[in-house]
């Protein structure tokens, strides 16, 4: 199969994870008798300091041709510190989302049987979890009216969302739940926000399409309780952008490290794939980053802008062999072990693969 595959590495750790995700997808391309066609493009700081603007015209593009987008990361401390900057990363982010048609992120969160003692919640609590957030992109807080009033004394942001938004994805929820354990919770903040009572009622109407699936309706501030005290007890959940940003972050610890953790944005257009975490500026350049969710990304996209299933489970294999034989960068060694580079984990994945 031909795979033509937009590469975003950005700013940071990006292109250091990038490469590494690059050389085991061409290894399991090799392996499997795959042709990538690789091409790279701009955006984040990397882009406003080539062209100025953090997401350009021909990086959007390259990706409205390719098959599927592996991203890196975005964002840069000479913006993140200054409050007065028009032209920022994240905007890029935010465009290329809205672009793209980028409606639906996918954020699983599982836990790593070898590495289930570096969680800071406790065993117990943990073990045996496998849940999946479905988190709109593309609507809410961030994408509403927003804005400065009496002289800039006063600052306002608008959740904006229409039943249509919330059907798209709700509709994407009650499939997932369906392959799985029919299980699917919306979280929501019905109690107080008008946005989320056109949520709620909008998922209870299509309740009747899928009567095999459970759906429970919790509010956002008892899920983030719940995440940490029973999270093996969610399956599927949906949920609005703004939330789901934090919920995701929150939940993203359960595993022990955001370095382990990988997604995808499924949009109207294409699919990106990425890691969950930041561009981590401080490790930039000193080969420490830990590529492991950028690789699982990969396998995501074999996986599911593919079809390549087998592709996805080598590649998940290998990644597992390599938390249990240590074979792990810094922020997951255990006390007294070796930490291996970025490179050098890249490296023991290809040649075990």
């Amino acid at each position: 199969m031909k795979l033509n595959i937009a590469l975003l590495a950005g700013d940071g750790i990006g292109p250091e994870v990038i490469n590494e995700a690059v050389k085991v997808s061409d290894a399991i391309a090799k392996k499997f008798k795959h042709e990538i066609t690789w091409t790279p493009a701009l955006t984040g700081a990397c882009a406003i300091d080539a062209v100025g603007v953090p997401y350009p015209d021909e990086t959007h593009e390259i990706c409205l041709a390719a098959d599927a987008v592996l991203f890196g990361a975005i964002g840069h401390p000479k913006y993140d510190n200054d409050p007065t900057a028009t032209v920022r990363p994240e905007q890029g982010l935010l465009l290329m989302r809205k672009k793209l048609g980028l409606f639906a992120n996918v954020r699983p969160t599982f836990t790593f049987p070898s590495l289930i003692d570096n969680s800071p919640l406790k065993r117990e609590r943990i073990e045996g979890t496998d849940l999946i957030f479905l988190r709109e992109l593309t609507g809410g807080i961030y994408f509403g009216e927003k804005g400065r009033l009496d002289d800039g004394e006063t600052a306002y942001d608008t959740c904006t969302y229409t039943r249509a938004e919330v059907k798209r994805l709700a509709k994407k929820g009650f499939e997932l739940a369906m392959s799985r354990s029919k299980k699917l919770c919306c979280v929501d903040k019905a109690n107080v926000m008008e946005t989320s009572r056109l949520w709620r009622e909008t998922v209870q109407a299509m309740e009747k399409d899928y009567p095999e699936v459970t759906v429970s309706y919790e509010f956002v501030d008892a899920v983030a309780m719940r995440l940490v005290q029973w999270p093996n007890s969610y399956d599927v959940l949906i949920t609005e952008n703004l939330f789901g940003d934090i919920l995701t972050d929150e939940a993203s610890v359960i595993s022990g490290s955001m370095g382990l953790m990988p997604s995808a944005s499924v949009g109207e257009h294409t699919s990106l794939y990425e890691p969950i975490h930041g561009s981590y500026p401080q490790a930039t350049g000193l080969n420490i980053a830990n590529p492991l969710a950028t690789i699982l990304s990969a396998a995501m996209m074999f996986e599911d802008a593919f079809g390549l299933k087998e592709e996805a489970e080598a590649i998940r294999a290998v990644v597992n062999s390599s938390l249990e034989q240590g074979i792990v960068t810094e922020d997951l060694v255990s006390k007294g072990n070796k930490a291996y580079k970025t490179s050098e984990v890249g490296d023991w994945l290809v040649a075990n693969l």
